[in-house]
Order: structure tokens, then sequence, then C-alpha cells
């Protein structure tokens, strides 16, 4: 099942909360994001990884150098820790 991402919000260091459209919503950390290189590597930087956004025409969150990340493995990733998931 494909869930588009209806909201991001930047909590901390490189943690964010995110939405879908089912009404889940959950914490997802993504320090792991920054030691990857290529499209990923301006995301090292805490206030580059801050200026994320929601991108409502492909559904998902993206950052201004066009690195997005596919709405399935954020909900993938949510879903890993019921603990970290509210449905509203």
């Amino acid at each position: 099942m494909l869930l588009d991402v209806v909201d991001v919000k930047y909590v901390e260091d490189f943690k964010l909360r995110i939405a879908f459209e089912n009404g889940e919503e959950g914490l997802v950390d993504f320090k792991e994001y920054p030691k990857i290189s290529g499209v990923f590597e301006p995301l090292k930087d805490v206030a580059y990884f801050k200026k994320v956004y929601l991108n409502k025409d492909i559904g998902t969150i993206c950052w201004p150098n066009g690195a997005d990340i596919a709405p399935e493995t954020l909900y993938e990733k949510i879903k890993k820790n019921d603990s970290n998931t509210r449905k509203f």
C-alpha cells in the first residue's frame, strides 16, 4: 500500500515527525543518511537537513538539491517502532 506523506516537521538533530494520509504519524531518525554520499551528502549539515519540505506532487519529503525519500521507506521506518506511531 502506497501512502503519501501529508506533513513533515523538523524535531531536532536528524529527526523528523512525518504524517501520512491514513492519519498515522511517527518520528523518524535519519542519523544514518548523513553517512551516505551522493545526493544525501548535503544532509550531513543539520542546517541543510532542516530545509526539508513536503512535495505534494510526489507525496513525500524533499530537500532543495532534489534528494527525496520514498514514502514507503518512511512509512516502514515509523512502523518498525510502533511506540513511535500515532493514528489520528
